[in-house]
């Protein structure tokens, strides 16, 4: 095996976090990668990968050495780029936060599947953000401030924060004009603590304002379906409520004092050395994401 393809080899195996997973997209038996990373480590004289019984991960010295090899693999895919023709296929594995993938990334992909029949696609919804590497995942979505990394990443578009209410509970208690009337209002939590803050926008220069509810629930669906029924104010992200305030069975209040837009990316483990599926993919989804009403920063009505 030459060295380029012991190289390449390796970052398979990062990548898909599995020695078995890295041969089936490699096409080779599993002993063959096997034996392609020992002779790898034996050669360099450092141990590359940290295995257990259920899972890979790089080394500190694995790490950099993916990362060197990834570009040097990407200057070699660009060089050939144009004289041969690439198959996109195999095994993708995408992470979005759980409702947003549920309502906008599911669909993406299923579309995706329907134009490339060589590929899977394994969508993984996870409120936490997902370390690409370690967890072997192709492509993320991302919603919020991106942590300073070597992931690449994508804009597709803007988020709002925002606080609505049904049209029976403002009838009943009445709409806050201002922030501090929200103190006076029953709040629908989103996390099990006896008292919450809230944040208001760059009027009023970031300013706290703490609320309480006796209704606290960890999850979103659950949360809007409470407020739906007038159990108090609520605190979402715009997409989240979109079709609810179309439909006129929310509300939007203090729209003046919501806090700055949130950005929305598409993140990616490298820029020169993507895989012809994730290369396709993020074109796919990227165009599609952008055309979605719910990632212009309005966020509704």
């Amino acid at each position: 095996m030459d060295r380029l393809d012991e190289l390449a080899v390796f970052v398979r195996i990062v990548e898909e976090g599995s020695l078995a997973r890295a041969a089936s997209c490699l096409r080779r038996s599993p002993p063959a990668v096997t034996r392609a990373l020992a002779a790898l480590e034996e050669r360099l004289g450092v141990r590359l990968i940290d295995r257990t019984t259920r899972r890979l991960a790089p080394t500190e010295g694995g790490r950099l050495l993916y990362e060197r090899a990834r570009g040097l693999l990407g200057d070699y895919e660009a060089a050939t780029l144009g004289v041969r023709a690439v198959p996109v296929r195999g095994l993708l594995r995408i992470a979005a936060p759980v409702q947003f993938g549920r309502r906008h990334v599911a669909p993406i992909v299923t579309g995706f599947l329907d134009t490339h029949a060589d590929v899977e696609i394994e969508l993984l919804l996870n409120d936490r953000n997902v370390d690409l590497i370690d967890d072997s995942i192709d492509l993320a979505v991302r919603i919020g401030p991106l942590a300073d990394s070597g992931l690449t990443a994508q804009p597709v578009g803007m988020l709002k924060r925002l606080w609505v209410a049904s049209p029976a509970y403002l009838r009943r208690r009445g709409t806050p004009q201002t922030p501090k009337d929200v103190a006076g209002h029953e709040a629908v939590l989103g996390t099990f603590r006896t008292a919450q803050s809230w944040t208001f926008g760059a009027s009023l220069r970031g300013r706290k304002v703490r609320v309480a509810g006796r209704f606290r629930v960890d999850d979103v669906e659950t949360r809007l379906q409470a407020v739906l029924a007038g159990r108090g104010i609520g605190q979402f992200l715009s997409y989240q409520v979109a079709d609810e305030l179309a439909g006129g069975r929310l509300v939007r209040l203090l729209r003046t004092f919501e806090p700055p837009a949130i950005p929305v990316h598409l993140l990616t483990k490298g820029r020169t050395n993507r895989a012809p599926k994730v290369e396709a993919f993020l074109g796919f989804a990227a165009k599609r994401l952008q055309a979605l009403p719910v990632l212009q920063a309005g966020g509704g009505r």
